[in-house]
């Protein structure tokens, strides 16, 4: 393999996050415009990036509407109105986007036509709290729905129960129109009722998937291909907890035959109990429990990152380890295991200048993990 290793790492995200990037997934799945009203709604991480293809596939046609994304997460859109909010835990943006989100379809007609522009991240970005409660009521459940470890589906199932405005109640507000959903999986198993809590899902909707982790591991597979790299994709919808695969994984590893590069997909929790925690996400925690696991093996390099280009909350995607990881990080006075436990993975490799840092990528597949066994 010509590359050395940490460049390859870095090319098989990048391959990744190229299949997933609405500029080149969502034209072939849009619809032509309809001949009444065209409007065009949307949340997620990914929502000005979907809004922007749409503007380029349907050039001067008649449409408007309005999508709402994560700060920093916009892009230049020439009729779509862009809204930013806060994620994870929503703000009062949160609040304003789902109304305008509701008013954008509101009188619509059975000659209309909705686009609607779903990807990870439009639980927090779009939201209306259901009767009885207030948006402190919705901040503080979800950050200890973040707290506690569970499942992004139990999360999102969740947050539909508390909701106005997701588990189907945008595509009720759509109706009599015609409503076609275009969405970015980052769901273990691409539950279509879970993507974003499911706003203009219901049963015998037009629901288009333009992206999903299978496709992002599938194109990361083919990079290690064509360098000569054997690749096994282990999984596109494992989850528990970050510290617990990590293990597992660094088993995998130090029984596979190299050279081999290993992938997974999908998304794990980190349960931080009544500690206050460090600076960490699930990805880093990842790779940390990894390198502890693997003992400094000769042989083994890792990358693990969010594929929206935030782990958790911090400004890394992720990190890279590599066979003295463990070395450099007690060279640089850290007890690794003791960094684990304090949830601190993120002050770890930035000491080290292992981080990943790419800015927001305007995707969201979920995590991409792969562990190259040279």
């Amino acid at each position: 393999m010509e590359d050395d290793t940490p460049d390859f790492l870095r090319g098989l995200f990048r391959a990744a996050i190229a299949a997933a990037d609405p500029a080149a997934v969502l034209a072939r799945h849009l619809p032509p415009p309809s001949a009444g009203k065209n409007i065009v709604i949307g949340a997620g991480k990914a929502a000005a990036a979907m809004a922007a293809a749409l503007e380029a596939a349907w050039g001067d046609a008649a449409y408007e509407g309005v999508v709402v994304t994560r700060y920093g997460h916009s892009m230049p859109t020439k009729k779509i109105r862009v809204l930013q909010a806060a994620h994870p835990v929503p703000d009062e943006n949160s609040v304003l986007g789902a109304r305008a989100l509701l008013a954008a379809v509101a009188g619509l007609t059975a000659k209309d036509q909705v686009i609607a522009l779903i990807s990870g991240g439009a639980s927090a970005l779009a939201v209306l709290p259901a009767a009885g409660l207030t948006l402190e009521d919705k901040q503080i459940l979800n950050k200890a729905l973040l707290e506690s470890g569970a499942p992004i589906a139990a999360m999102n199932r969740i947050r539909k129960a508390v909701s106005g405005i997701k588990g189907g109640k945008l595509a009720a507000a759509c109706a009599p129109a015609k409503l076609v959903t275009l969405a970015i999986s980052d769901i273990p198993g691409d539950d279509p009722a879970l993507i974003g809590s499911g706003p203009t899902f219901y049963a015998g909707a037009d629901f288009r998937l333009i992206a999903t982790p299978a496709m992002a591991l599938d194109a990361a597979a083919n990079f290690a291909r064509e360098r000569g790299v054997k690749a096994e994709i282990l999984g596109d919808a494992l989850q528990g907890e970050s510290a617990a695969l990590g293990r597992e994984m660094a088993a995998r590893a130090l029984a596979a035959k190299s050279p081999v590069v290993l992938l997974s997909g999908g998304e794990t929790g980190v349960t931080i109990g009544d500690q206050k925690p460090g600076r960490g996400g699930r990805n880093t925690e990842f790779l940390l429990s990894l390198a502890i696991a693997l003992g400094g093996a000769k042989n083994i390099f890792a990358i693990a990152g969010d594929t929206d280009g935030i782990d958790g909350t911090e400004d890394a995607a992720g990190a890279i380890i590599t066979p003295d990881t463990l070395l450099r990080a007690r060279d640089q006075k850290f007890n690794p295991e003791q960094t684990l436990r304090r949830h601190d993975s993120y002050s770890l490799f930035a000491a080290l200048g292992d981080l990943m840092i790419t800015g927001p990528t305007l995707t969201n597949v979920n995590d991409f993990r792969a562990i190259f066994v040279e």
